[in-house]
């Protein structure tokens, strides 16, 4: 039986849903960021009660299947954005439409239309979470993050980022290790 999961983003989520599973005694066959597929089949009452333990960690079943999709858009964006070593060689649209099998334009309006906000939106707010946090593990120059993430230019990423935070990077970045250096006066 295959459920499909929303709020999945990260390896710990996965590590959490399994958990909430096992301690339900319910068997994954295989867990991937928006999807498990179990060993046995579930009644409703199962399927209720399942959800309701999910819900308790900011998880919940989807069933119907344009709520699948548009996670399953999410889910491609999140693991590129943030689990994706390399940038993007082809554009985002073409990526989605080649891994849902669907066209683009119809992808984006049921994006829009669920989520509010448009699929290039929510891209570039998972790529400027990204940037913020390698700015924080500061490890990587500014210009190492914007080859990265696959910005043309530190200007333009610099740009992208005011406008999405208020704060240009490096203003970010010393907010950040102020913070950082107060904790540690503690």
């Amino acid at each position: 039986m295959k459920l499909h999961i929303k709020n999945m983003v990260c390896r710990r989520c996965i590590m959490a849903v399994e958990a909430e599973l096992q301690q339900s005694g319910f068997h994954a066959q295989h867990i991937e960021l928006g999807e498990v597929t179990l060993t046995e089949e579930l009644d409703a009452a199962q399927l209720q009660t399942l959800n309701n333990r999910l819900k308790h960690l900011g998880f919940e079943l989807i069933d119907d299947r344009k709520s699948r999709l548009v996670e399953r858009m999410k889910n491609l964006i999140i693991d590129l954005v943030h689990h994706s070593e390399n940038s993007l060689s082809i554009n985002l649209s073409a990526h989605l439409a080649s891994k849902l099998n669907y066209e683009y334009n119809y992808l984006s309006n049921l994006f829009s239309d669920t989520e509010g906000t448009t699929i290039e939106k929510y891209y570039i707010s998972q790529k400027i979470e990204k940037v913020k946090e390698l700015l924080i593990y500061d490890e990587l120059t500014l210009s190492q993050i914007a080859d990265r993430m696959g910005y043309s230019s530190v200007a333009y990423l610099s740009s992208q980022f005011k406008k999405e935070t208020g704060l240009t990077p490096s203003h970010f970045k010393n907010i950040k290790d102020n913070k950082r250096r107060n904790i540690e006066e503690l």
